[in-house]
């Protein structure tokens, strides 16, 4: 059986669980999408001065817009260092953008912004368009997700740490961070929404780009402040350690399983 395979019977079945019956509700009803485009590129230009144009792919699931009242988990999700430019349809290589596309009823929206090339994951732009993206669409903002590789797990890291409050989950994946960070909030507001945030890493052990131990850092100082993080370490794996990881049905039923409160 293929993994897109698995992944379609294991979503099916967790329509049995209450908490994932109410986000799939309405997935066979008549699609308000175009069916033959579901997902497609969008243009989001930032407030500042100068204002900066930010590209990003746009998921939507089957019955998006059937039910106006309503909402939809979404998933954030930042690409790695060699998806940035200016061809939009790179960021759909890999991740929950390409997973989405594959799944007969993948229950999450999916917002895949693209980094401009030569450049780093900012958390300033990120926030703008993840606020201009409540905005628009119709999303249960207390389960937005938050993911990324490589570059991408880099920039989820930084941006949870930057701003815990706004996700129910994060997965960061073979990237790193800067774990003073979390320390430096103490029992502030941020400092507790960060304590409350379940993350789950993952890394490839015989990765040669970003070495483990830059994952493991991470969870390591954040389960010292109190954080809920699982870590899996793939043996033998590399650098893409991002294919197993989000080919794994379970992973996409361990985030329906937080909300944000």
């Amino acid at each position: 059986m293929t993994t897109h395979a698995r992944l379609r019977i294991s979503l099916a079945c967790l329509c049995g669980l209450a908490l994932v019956a109410s986000l799939l509700v309405g997935c066979n009803a008549a699609a308000q999408r175009d069916s033959d485009k579901p997902q497609t590129p969008q243009v989001f230009k930032t407030r500042g001065d100068p204002a900066v144009t930010l590209r990003f792919q746009l998921f939507l699931p089957r019955g998006y817009g059937s039910e106006p009242a309503r909402r939809w988990p979404l998933i954030l999700f930042l690409h790695g260092a060699g998806e940035r430019g200016d061809d939009i349809e790179l960021v759909k290589v890999h991740g929950p953008p390409r997973v989405a596309e594959q799944a007969a009823d993948f229950p999450f929206m999916v917002v895949s912004p693209q980094c401009p090339l030569g450049e780093t994951w900012n958390n300033d732009l990120l926030q703008e368009l993840l606020d201009h993206v409540l905005a628009t669409w119709e999303i249960d903002e207390q389960r937005v997700y938050l993911t990324g590789l490589s570059m991408g797990g880099y920039g989820a890291w930084s941006l949870a740490q930057e701003c815990p409050e706004r996700f129910a989950a994060v997965v960061p994946i073979c990237g790193g961070g800067t774990p003073i960070q979390a320390w430096l909030y103490g029992d502030s507001p941020k400092g507790k929404a960060l304590r409350s945030l379940p993350f789950w890493a993952f890394h490839g052990a015989s990765d040669t780009v970003v070495d483990p131990g830059e994952s493991l850092r991470m969870v390591e100082t954040l389960r010292d402040i109190g954080c809920d993080v699982k870590y899996t370490v793939y043996p033998g794996v590399g650098h893409d350690s991002w294919v197993k990881a989000y080919d794994d049905p379970e992973l996409y039923a361990w985030l329906l399983s937080h909300k944000r409160t």
